[in-house]
């Protein structure tokens, strides 16, 4: 009888890269707010960025993960039409990205984990983002997180897509759902700008090499978690069990690593990526 991880890549060579991006949308998959639910337990929400105003693109604050206290951070797409509005599909505005900037210097402050959910198409493209310095938030969020002195463990855990998942995705374990995609542009994006035509978005996913599988091989991400191989909206309580364990498992290895040594980790992790030989 075959184990579940080589059930599982059987399964995953079964599924071509624009089915798996099709699985990522699916409209009942858990978004972070069901993870918020399923997985932590006193939570208490901090709002503002001190600067603008409050993104509700972007939820942040203090839980409690199993014995573990947390500072938790996710991209919340919402669950209905209504909520997808005054949440913007997920698609944080600067004020989203200094919100969360805030947070982990709180984090940091307090001593505590940092888990960061991932789930946005992108950050919002809209002028009033570009007048407020949407650039200039994500890029200094990248680097203020690559000196956090405190464990950051991110999980991508639905759309992974571009600068606004790498806003806040700047961790020492990136882990990703098996159903999940990562992405430096959305593949339709892509299609648009080499095709001038949205319908070759499956050729584009085929290339962009944004599946959890293609990505562990790049060594952009550190862990795939297992999900049911129609996705995770089909066992809310499976996924969540699964994403908890492997997430305490990190912050446990982390904690045992001196902070000089993952920070330089750390830095050697993302210097590495784009690295490529001829033999």
């Amino acid at each position: 009888m075959q184990n579940t991880e080589a059930i599982n890549q059987t399964n995953n060579a079964m599924l071509s890269p624009w089915d798996i991006v099709k699985i990522s949308r699916h409209p009942s998959r858990p978004v972070f707010q069901d993870y918020l639910e399923l997985l932590f337990s006193n939570f208490i929400e901090l709002h503002g960025d001190r600067y603008f105003g409050d993104d509700r693109a972007l939820v942040g604050g203090f839980a409690q993960l199993g014995n573990k206290k947390v500072m938790v951070i996710g991209q919340n797409k919402g669950k209905n039409t209504e909520d997808q509005i005054v949440r913007n599909f997920a698609m944080a505005k600067p004020e989203g990205y200094r919100k969360a900037l805030r947070l982990m210097k709180l984090a940091q402050r307090f001593n505590l984990p940092i888990v960061v959910f991932i789930d946005t198409p992108g950050a919002f493209p809209g002028l009033e983002a570009e007048e407020r310095g949407q650039a200039e938030s994500i890029a200094r969020n990248i680097t203020e997180m690559a000196s956090l002195r405190v464990p950051v463990v991110v999980v991508v855990i639905g759309e992974g897509g571009s600068g606004g998942a790498l806003g806040v995705g700047v961790g020492d374990r990136i882990l990703m759902l098996s159903r999940a995609i990562y992405s430096v542009i959305s593949p339709e994006g892509c299609a648009s700008i080499l095709w001038r035509d949205a319908a070759f978005a499956p050729d584009a996913a085929a290339a962009l090499n944004l599946t959890a599988n293609a990505l562990l091989k790049l060594g952009v991400i550190d862990k795939i978690i297992d999900e049911p191989n129609e996705g995770a909206h089909t066992d809310y309580q499976a996924i969540a069990q699964a994403v908890k364990q492997e997430v305490l498992d990190a912050i446990n290895q982390l904690e045992t690593i001196p902070v000089e040594e993952f920070l330089n980790q750390r830095f050697v992790k993302y210097a590495s990526m784009g690295k490529f030989g001829e033999e």
